[in-house]
């Protein structure tokens, strides 16, 4: 099956903000800091904003087809919006996790390479086109231009589940990042190639 890759803009950000909603509804970690439905349908749309929202500014979002899936990259010196996460899971978080989920964030800066690096923080399919190779066809497009530059790659697995993927496309283990009874999130690295 070809799939088509296409560029995110700004104008589609409801569109890409949704079929990640839809992807990361049964998501382990995403449904542990939200595990009620309503407030995982209030929240996570802002979360996902505030994580990757920047790929949308820079152009180096995609959607596979017709927004069945989307990934959101951030090149060299693009970072999430920190303070509008913080403020999120402030707000937002059940406060008897609160701590929980600030050391899991800290956790995951403490992976990032400190090299400049491309950052995949949100890629997902809409659970009725998994399995069909969208989130590959996403990863392969988005890494050509990684390799043209040269550069390492990094992202964090919240499903261990994705794992397998991420490692056909050449990215490693380097670690586990868990607080409490959080479930666990797997850093990878994809080194320059």
């Amino acid at each position: 099956m070809t799939v088509s890759i296409d560029v995110l803009h700004v104008s589609d950000k409801e569109r890409a903000v949704a079929t990640l909603v839809m992807a990361f509804s049964s998501d382990p970690v995403t449904r542990w800091v939200y595990p009620g439905p309503d407030a995982y349908l209030r929240y996570f749309p802002r979360l996902v904003a505030a994580f990757g929202g920047g790929a949308l500014e820079q152009g180096t979002g995609h959607r596979a087809g017709d927004f069945a899936g989307a990934a959101l990259w951030l090149p060299p010196g693009v970072g999430p919006d920190e303070e509008a996460m913080g403020e999120l899971m402030q707000s937002s978080v059940a406060e008897e996790r609160q701590e929980s989920v600030f050391s899991i964030l800290g956790q995951m800066g403490g992976f990032h390479p400190h090299e400049a690096h491309w950052y995949l923080p949100l890629i997902g399919v809409d659970p009725i086109s998994q399995g069909q190779g969208l989130g590959s066809a996403l990863l392969s497009h988005a890494l050509a231009e990684v390799d043209r530059q040269h550069l390492p790659a990094y992202l964090e697995s919240s499903n261990p589940r994705n794992i397998p993927l991420y490692q056909r496309h050449g990215f490693d283990v380097i670690g586990q990042i868990q607080e409490g009874e959080s479930p666990p999130i797997t850093p990878m690295l994809r080194k320059a190639r």
